[in-house]
């Protein structure tokens, strides 16, 4: 579970409680400018086959950071729904995926400051 905060121009990921352990991370930054699209992950996509470092368990969690053929994404998700998937260029990774409490006030928030 992350909490997604939006300050100024750039974006804070913070990764909270037990899963800072489980996708070695605190937190990620970014500017809004690096997001090309946000939506609601789908339930039954995939990370990179390439886990490092993370944790990854098919069907119930994915966190940490994947790389795959010339992506790098951040994943925490327990697969459950309540996900957002922010596609960057120009940033450190290409993708995030991260679980959220509600998905679609997330949404709002990042479409409504990356519009501004």
């Amino acid at each position: 579970m992350v909490e997604l905060e939006v300050t100024g121009t750039t974006v804070t990921i913070q990764v909270i409680g037990g899963h800072q352990v489980l996708a070695l991370r605190e937190r990620i930054t970014f500017d809004l400018a690096n997001i090309t699209a946000v939506t609601k992950a789908e339930v039954d996509r995939r990370p990179p086959w390439v886990r490092a470092p993370g944790t990854f368990f098919p069907g119930v969690i994915a966190a940490g950071t994947f790389r795959g053929k010339g992506r790098k994404e951040f994943w925490d998700t327990r697969f459950d729904g309540r996900a957002l998937r922010i596609e960057l260029s120009g940033a450190p990774f290409t993708r995030i995926v991260v679980d959220v409490d509600d998905p679609d006030a997330a949404l709002r928030k990042l479409q409504t400051a990356a519009a501004a």
